[in-house]
């Protein structure tokens, strides 16, 4: 098994960044969309505590989603298989 140079552990490393950034950024715009309808509108409390588990809930899976999704395509690249 050989080494990894240190252009290949800075792309992991700025894949991994870009996994975490583009899922934060994901699950927020998830979380808004869901939870958006209670700050415009008037909603009673009880819908107000279902809307934000809801999005909570939803937004952390299209986080975990993303990241996997990333990383997997970054791992499959036919220049990242071994030499």
């Amino acid at each position: 098994m050989e080494r990894r140079t240190q252009v290949d552990r800075d792309a992991i490393t700025i894949e991994i960044g870009y996994a975490f950034v583009s899922a934060c950024f994901a699950a927020a715009l998830v979380f808004g969309a869901v939870y958006g309808p209670a700050l415009v509108f008037d909603v009673s409390p009880t819908a107000d505590a279902v809307l934000t588990l809801t999005g909570g809930v939803l937004a952390g899976a299209v986080f975990l989603f993303r990241v996997t999704h990333v990383l997997w395509r970054f791992a499959r690249r036919p220049e990242n298989d071994a030499r």
